[in-house]
């Protein structure tokens, strides 16, 4: 049973010892091929640009090797969250068939399984990054959707996923429930899209007071000042909430979506990122995905050798 974050459990804040906080790195894997949005755009804005990506080779939401690159260079690891959402025409209703939230919702879906994507996933997965389960829309209320979601991906690493976010941060009243009896040790959808900030506090939450944790997100890219019209507003936002989680041994975890590293059409947040990055490490920060903290929380919490 989803519960308000005022009465769980915080008693341990999973910073690592030696650390002045803990910043997660994320990234919901939504869309990797630009598709619908392309024709979308073309009727708005530059037409031949937009058109133009469309051709066959050409993809500017395919940023997994621009991310790692990044994070390589700047000795760090994220997490990846991957949607494996159903085909609308097979698995919903036809009455959805033609609404139009249903028909944006599964356009320009992807499957996790295709020789593409898994390469890529495995990739990441064998050189340190985390892969984990992004569940899909009507997942957070279907458990047997969820289920299948999990063993697709976890088919396609070899090894069980630890955790994840829902696509939209939609929780329903039984979502963790779902994500701790399918063996998944924590969550990553408590939060907003269009606010930033510590809501939820500065310690991750035990909705169950056991080993089951949830990471609530601090600040979603979309939520900040478009750092292509204001950059140093949104560094402005992003240096706040690092100050703040220095100043309260917070755990901080943000979202970024692998399409927004697309320079062309998205200015500023590639670099934003790299800054906020960089900055956090300049501050003292243990900067990882949420997996390694969890590691990090329980290799310290063991007794140590006589």
């Amino acid at each position: 049973m989803y519960r308000d974050s005022d009465d769980v459990d915080r008693s341990q804040n999973g910073v690592p010892e030696g650390y002045e906080f803990a910043l997660c790195l994320t990234h919901d894997v939504d869309r990797p091929y630009k598709t619908y949005q392309g024709l979308f755009y073309a009727l708005t804005e530059e037409p031949l640009y937009h058109l133009s990506s469309l051709r066959p080779g050409v993809n500017p939401y395919w940023q997994f090797e621009e991310i790692a690159e990044i994070e390589s260079d700047l000795g760090v690891r994220s997490a990846f969250y991957v949607l494996n959402e159903p085909n609308l025409f097979k698995n919903r209703e036809p009455g959805e068939w033609l609404r139009p939230e249903s028909l944006l919702e599964h356009a320009g879906r992807y499957d996790p399984t295709d020789d593409a994507i898994a390469s890529v996933l495995r990739r990441l997965d064998e050189n340190g990054w985390e892969v984990g389960l992004h569940g899909s829309f009507h997942s957070a209320t279907d458990r047997e959707r969820l289920a299948e979601e999990k063993r697709v991906l976890e088919s396609v690493l070899g090894h069980e996923v630890r955790g994840g976010r829902q696509h939209h941060l939609k929780l329903g009243d039984e979502t963790w429930e779902y994500h701790r009896d399918l063996g998944l040790e924590y969550d990553a959808s408590l939060g907003s899209s269009s606010s930033v900030g510590f809501v939820h506090g500065y310690d991750p939450v035990r909705p169950f007071d056991d080993e089951f944790v949830v990471f609530p997100l601090t600040a979603m890219e979309v939520a900040l000042p478009d750092p292509g019209e204001d950059f140093e507003s949104a560094w402005a936002a992003c240096e706040d909430l690092i100050d703040e989680a220095v100043a309260n041994d917070a755990v901080m975890t943000v979202l970024w979506h692998p399409r927004y590293f697309n320079e062309r059409e998205f200015p500023g947040y590639r670099r934003l990122y790299r800054r906020l990055v960089e900055h956090a490490l300049e501050r003292g920060g243990w900067v990882g995905p949420p997996g390694d903290l969890l590691d990090r929380e329980t290799r310290e919490s063991l007794p140590k050798p006589a």
